[in-house]
């Protein structure tokens, strides 16, 4: 057997090869079974024992709760359902559209109205903590007014993830955008595919950490065990992501329900600015979570951010044939990766993105997540005083 090289003489682009493996390694462990788990059923042939409480919040949203309060009551559920709306101190007509509805649908439709914040309370939580206290049912599914459920059985499969896993007591769903021209959509949609890669995949192997109001169900007694969102009441974000993290660490079990008649879909961002703010906000409930969920999320996103940042300095230390093709290896290597992750779940989730523009998207997306994260360590998250 010939002697190996000496260290020395190997190219340093081979210093990539360790994140190249731990990128692989997520592939085989995470991402590859979720996406080639069985298909849900119908929701016409699954379970539907329990009635639900579909709750809304809405402030100053009547265009959109006129749009999406009918779809809402239409949903085909046999077991029976309610909407709780929650008025929050909208100064539009959302109360006399609210008034309508409850003579037209006096025994689905329920309002709950805010009249004001008190101190020391962020004024969704607040106002989603008397709606679920509300909430006749022990099953609960919430949205967001600016979303729309994407056929009339969202509501029966969502519902069928509580009878997973022996009995759950949490379901996380998928909310996407609607698709349109522009980079910023696309990026915008590239990062919500990558997002829910990690936290639907990590929830289907048994690790979840976070899910999105806009999409997410669990029961009235998880919410009663976590003390709803006394943890967490002063920041703006979390009454989704940081209520699954206290659940969790209770004890709690998570299913995953996340086939094309169970999602949701939401009007994106249309301006960089608020597309900034709104990932910038999301992005600083991160600092709270577990520290097993932290060391896996930067273990990934952190070997991704490295490859891009090496890559220069190994370029710059050695511009040998040997070096430059190890290294162009290396990224063919880390592209077909990418989009044997991505495409595969693009095509599960019912997404469409060019699979040519994901190394762009990529590049670009994670230059604006490292600017998000020094965004969120320079700067302390907005909270209500």
């Amino acid at each position: 057997m010939p002697p190996l090289p000496p260290l020395s003489s190997l190219p340093p682009a081979l210093l990539l090869l360790p994140l190249l493996l731990v990128q692989l390694w997520f592939w085989l462990r995470y991402f590859r079974p979720f996406v080639r788990r069985p298909a849900e059923a119908p929701a016409p042939l699954g379970p539907a024992a329990e009635p639900v409480s579909i709750i809304l919040c809405a402030h100053n949203e009547l265009d959109n709760l006129r749009e999406l309060v009918p779809l809402l009551l239409r949903q085909e559920y046999a077991a029976g359902f309610e909407l709780v709306l929650i008025d929050d101190r909208s100064r539009d007509d959302t109360y006399l559209f609210a008034q309508q509805l409850a003579q037209y649908y006096p025994g689905r439709f329920r309002l709950v109205t805010v009249t004001h914040t008190p101190a020391g309370f962020a004024p969704k939580k607040y106002a989603l903590t008397l709606g679920i206290k509300a909430a006749r049912y022990p099953q609960l599914l919430f949205t967001d007014a600016d979303c729309r459920p994407l056929g009339p059985h969202w509501l029966a499969q969502m519902q069928q993830g509580f009878a997973q896993r022996g009995g759950a007591d949490m379901v996380l769903g998928f909310s996407d955008f609607e698709e349109q021209p522009g980079l910023l959509n696309k990026l915008i949609r590239y990062e919500t595919l990558v997002t829910a890669n990690q936290y639907l995949s990590l929830a289907w192997a048994g690790h979840p950490y976070m899910g999105v109001g806009r999409n997410l169900a669990y029961t009235r007694a998880t919410f009663h065990r976590t003390k709803g969102f006394a943890s967490h009441i002063r920041r703006l974000s979390g009454d989704d992501d940081l209520l699954v993290q206290d659940a969790v660490a209770l004890g709690a079990r998570a299913a995953v329900v996340a086939d094309p008649a169970a999602h949701t879909r939401s009007q994106p961002a249309s301006t960089w600015r608020a597309w900034w703010r709104q990932k910038r906000r999301h992005l600083s409930a991160g600092t709270r979570y577990r520290p097993a969920d932290r060391l896996r999320l930067g273990l990934f996103m952190g070997t991704n951010v490295l490859f891009y940042v090496f890559t220069p300095a190994l370029l710059a230390v050695s511009l040998t044939p040997q070096n430059v093709v190890s290294l162009a290896l290396l990224w063919l290597a880390r592209t077909l990766l990418g989009w044997a992750v991505y495409v595969p779940l693009a095509r599960r989730l019912n997404q469409h993105l060019p699979a040519a523009a994901l190394p762009l998207l990529d590049f670009f997306y994670l230059v604006l997540y490292c600017a998000w994260g020094t965004s969120v360590l320079l700067k302390r998250p907005l909270q209500w005083k």
